[in-house]
Order: structure tokens, then sequence, then C-alpha cells
């Protein structure tokens, strides 16, 4: 039986946790066949002037994946020496390992360039309530640089009732909602575009688009070709093996009504791991372990049990 987790001993538990430099994008060497897991948690001290947002932005992290990795910490006022993690370890989301891969519930985009071995990550904003962010399978239909914005007219109608008028096109430069570059998606209405507002990245502010930082979609911008596949998921609870380990990484799901109960989110655990074909029956389970990762919710990969060839325990 594996021993019960805390906040500090889930964190210690996931990788060697060291003080990093400023970073800018992700980009991560693939794990060997059959693991899942990459990247490593980091941490850092925090100075007098930190906040979440400005931390966010330097180490290329959004806004509520810093909240859920260092809970009970003021994100405007850490003060100066408290220790913040940062979550830079993954579990890679399920399915295929190519294009790009949009997972809704840890705000947060894969991207695997064709013939490689890396995967690069980043942070999105996404839909907010009323205006979700849809789960599809599209592609990369067009590139365009120095966008202009054409607001749709439900979009105008919001802002009117507000008393805010917006023009019917909005010219390309730092005023732009879309930032410097869009990627046009398969489907109608929906964009992978750059933002003038960089505080919203990491969190649920947009009608529906995907939001990145300025200097992230203008890296991929010269990464990602046209005609690229871009897997849209809505996965909460990410299962991964990693050195003969299974792992769960547990983000608050995006649809809950109200507040869950334990045992809700645990038979949705429940689900999504017999939903993987290639571990369900194959794997014992701490489920006392997993209440403990589920009720946390702070999207870190943790130790849960190990795959073997008896049917699935404790349920």
């Amino acid at each position: 039986m594996l021993p019960r987790v805390t906040a500090l001993s889930r964190c210690l538990s996931l990788a060697a946790v060291f003080v990093a430099g400023p970073a800018s994008a992700l980009e991560l060497p693939l794990p060997p066949p059959g693991e899942d897991i990459v990247g490593q948690v980091q941490t850092i001290k925090a100075r007098y002037e930190d906040t979440f947002a400005d931390l966010g932005n330097q180490y290329d992290l959004g806004y509520l994946e810093m909240i859920a990795a260092n809970p009970g910490v003021d994100a405007w006022l850490p003060k100066a020496g408290t220790e913040i993690v940062l979550p830079t370890r993954f579990i890679l989301p399920p399915g295929p390992r190519e294009g790009i891969v949009i997972n809704l519930a840890e705000y947060r985009l894969y991207y695997y360039p064709k013939g490689g071995n890396t995967v690069r990550t980043y942070p999105l904003g996404i839909g907010r309530e009323g205006w979700g962010s849809p789960v599809a399978n599209t592609k990369i239909i067009a590139k365009i640089t120095n966008p202009t914005w054409t607001p749709p007219a439900s979009v105008r109608a919001e802002h009117a009732a507000d008393g805010d008028t917006l023009p019917a096109v909005v010219p390309a430069g730092p005023d732009n909602p879309l930032g410097p570059f869009k990627f046009v998606l398969g489907l109608p209405g929906y964009l992978i575009h750059g933002s003038n507002m960089k505080f919203g990245i990491g969190t649920r502010t947009s009608h529906g688009c995907f939001r990145m930082y300025n200097n992230d979609v203008l890296e991929l911008s010269g990464l990602v070709p046209v005609g690229t596949p871009v897997r849209i998921l809505d996965e909460p609870y990410k299962f991964g093996i990693s050195g003969g380990k299974l792992y769960l990484e547990a983000h608050t799901p995006l649809d809950a009504k109200g507040d869950p109960s334990t045992e809700d989110k645990h038979a949705a655990v429940i689900n999504a791991l017999i939903n993987r074909k290639d571990l369900s029956g194959h794997v014992t389970v701490n489920w006392d372990t997993v209440r403990d990762v589920i009720n946390g919710e702070d999207g870190l990969p943790v130790e849960i049990g190990t795959p073997d060839d008896t049917l699935v325990s404790g349920q």
C-alpha cells in the first residue's frame, strides 16, 4: 500500500525540486516508448514585487495552474522568500502524439513537431462560461500575421450592453485583442491567437478562442504549418506511466456544477482509467492516494499505483 500524500510530499515525490532562472516556452524531450511524463517540477523564492500573473508570464505558465500548485499562497502578494512551486512536469494527454493537442481542463496546448522527438507546451486562455471552447478534431487552415479583428455581432452586443461600443473592425496593433498573430482553425469562428491582455492566459476569459502569450504564438507561428491536425480534449484526469509507476494528474473539472463530492470525482477517475484501454485491468491503485489527489486538484502528477497483470483493485 502506498503512503498517503500531503501537499508537500506530493510535490517532492514528483521530481527533484530545484531553483531555476527565467524561462520562455517549454520544449521537452519525449519520454521513451511506454512512458508518459515530461518535465521537472521547479521551485523559486518569491521576490517582494512578484505576483503569480508576472511569474506565469516569466516562466510560461498560466495563472490558474500557478494558483492550483501553490494552495494557501497569496497570488498577488506571496511575500519575499516564499517558496513558489512552478508546475512544469506534465503527463502527456492521451492519444496520438502528433500535431497540436489542447486540453481544456488544464488550460494548456501541446505541440509535437513532425519527425521530431520533443514536445512544446504552452499555457492558454480558453472560453469562459457561456462561451465555452469546443471539444473537437480539426486542423490549422490559415496563418495570419498582424491580424485585424472584426468583432462578431454577438460580441458587439455584449459590449454595447455594458456601455462599450466596439468598432466594426479593430486594426492590427497593441490594442488588438488578437495580438500579433492568429491561427485559423477548421472550426468556423475559432482561432488560436495572441492577446493584448497577458493576465488572461491560463484562465477562462475568451469568447471561445484560444489565447496565448504573444511571444509564444509568435514562436509557434514559425513552427506549425498549415494543415497541422488539432485535437481538442477536456480531460481533467490524466494517467501516465513513468519508471514503472502509475501517476495521476488532477485538474478542476470545467463543467462541475456546485461542489462535486469526493465520491463523484472518484467515480470520474475510475471511468477515466477504464477508458485508458492500455491501463484498465492491468494496474493496482491506492484509492486513498487517489482521493488526496482529486481533492487537491493541484495539476501535479502523483504516483498512485503500479501496473501489473491483475484487475484494478480497491474500487
